[in-house]
């Protein structure tokens, strides 16, 4: 894990990607997950190089937030539905939440987890396989 200081900025670039992955051997790694600065409105807007967004959507945060900044959630290949054991707890209907993600892509794909119970990792990680198993060689490295 690697912290990048943003400097106040409201999100991360490429350059500041490029930059610290200097040294680092690439090549070693299957995969290299950037976690932008906590906003779902400036990281759409900026392209890291990265092989797709994935976009994650608290129960806290309210089923309203695909439609309140569709552009996160048009340009996300995944939907990770997070704090999913919060549910019983928390005024959010799951179901509309997917549907308006669905509204603003009707391809993402989405799964429900919970860090706390580990309900939906294993979704995660196989979602996360699938992905890495079918780049081209070129993407992979070979």
């Amino acid at each position: 894990m690697k912290q990048i200081i943003t400097g106040g900025t409201c999100h991360l670039d490429a350059r500041m990607i490029g930059k610290h992955l200097e040294g680092w051997r690439l090549e070693d790694l299957d995969f290299l997950i950037i976690e932008n600065v906590g906003n779902l409105v400036c990281p759409s807007s900026y392209d890291l190089g990265e092989e797709c967004k994935i976009v994650l959507l608290s129960t806290t945060e309210g089923e309203d937030k695909p439609l309140k900044y569709p552009s996160i959630f048009a340009k996300s290949a995944l939907m990770l539905l997070t704090k999913i054991d919060l549910l019983p707890y928390v005024p959010f209907k799951a179901e509309l939440a997917r549907e308006n993600a669905r509204r603003v892509n009707p391809q993402i794909e989405i799964v429900e987890l919970s860090s706390t119970t580990g309900e939906g990792l294993d979704c995660w990680m196989d979602w996360l396989q699938r992905r890495h198993s079918v780049r081209s060689p070129l993407q992979a490295g070979a």
